[in-house]
């Protein structure tokens, strides 16, 4: 486990590729992982939404984590999805992370949660991994949404529970309040969404981004000309020029994974090299066609002065 006070940078999440037959393709898993530590990823999430987490058996999502700590090596912290159908499925998750040595946990409240349930699924979590906990606050049919205020008074209340997620409806909003109500007690607020948000979020005082790893030198480009801007007199982060036109040639990629999503991911992932097929276990209903790999194939040649890294 690496010695992390506060996590902070591009959380990197690989896409657990398969091969012909839909069986995870272990190779290319590893060169997803390295090729995000070689474009300089701060950190390493895995398995989440964007690792397809949900179609992954039990046993698949554990090994997928495992490996994933094997590769980075305490290079970088890895944060582990926990995220489940019931909290005794998160909580045997949990309790498998901090046996594998994982920095930390991330978990969405099971679908259909509300109230009570939502503050015992995160304190079960806290209470058996005692490590760091993210809540991951989405937004259906990913997960539900958690409310601010219950947000507010875990941070507040509720030991290890100390970073958020936030990829709900207005996450910068959102994250203004969170640290103005928590008074210091949340320790992190990072975005997802591909980073579409970033900048807002920055500006508003986020520590990071935990986007799909398909551009990750990208990524990181876009996050070390944020995190030169310094601070201004209100307290705000500063978003510097380079910064804004750093996101602005991103946004085409952004936009069509938000269309594609995983199949996105996957799609830039194959055209890059990296793993053997862009195959998922998502519904079809999302696959691209052959005009839309011309639009993606064009995306990237013109991101090109950003997609450095090299695997």
């Amino acid at each position: 486990m690496t010695n992390i006070s506060q996590f902070r940078g591009v959380y990197a999440i690989p896409v657990t590729p398969f091969n012909e037959d839909l069986s995870v393709d272990w190779k290319s898993l590893r060169r997803c992982i390295e090729f995000s530590v070689e474009a300089g990823a701060h950190g390493i999430v895995l398995p989440v939404n964007a690792s397809e987490g949900p179609y992954l058996t039990d046993y698949e999502r554990k090994q997928v984590l495992k490996v994933g700590i094997e590769v980075v090596s305490d290079s970088i912290p890895v944060v582990a999805g926990v995220s489940g159908a019931s909290t005794a499925v998160s909580v045997e998750l949990t309790k498998n992370a901090a046996e594998l040595g994982a920095d930390s946990v991330m978990a969405m409240p099971p679908n259909g949660a509300a109230g009570q349930i939502i503050w015992d699924h995160y304190a079960a979590i806290a209470e058996n991994g005692k490590l760091p906990v993210w809540i991951q606050n989405n937004k259906p049919p990913a997960g539900p949404v958690v409310p601010t205020n219950t947000m507010v008074n875990l941070i507040n209340e509720v030991e290890y529970v100390d970073y958020v997620k936030e990829e709900s409806y207005l996450p910068g909003q959102i994250m203004t309040e969170l640290i103005s109500k928590t008074k210091g007690m949340v320790k992190g607020l990072m975005g997802g969404m591909g980073g579409r948000y970033l900048v807002d979020e920055y500006r508003r005082g986020s520590c990071g981004t935990m986007p799909a790893g398909h551009i990750t030198d990208a990524h990181v480009k876009l996050w070390s000309a944020l995190d030169s801007g310094g601070i201004d007199q209100e307290g705000l982060q500063i978003v510097t020029d380079e910064a804004r036109s750093i996101w602005e040639q991103m946004i085409p990629s952004l936009n069509f994974e938000f269309m594609f999503g995983a199949n996105a991911y996957k799609a830039a992932y194959w055209r890059r090299g990296i793993i053997k097929t862009p195959l998922t276990r998502i519904p079809a209903n999302k696959a691209l066609d052959k005009l839309d790999y011309q639009e993606l194939d064009t995306i990237l040649a013109r991101m090109s002065p950003l997609l450095t890294a090299k695997i």
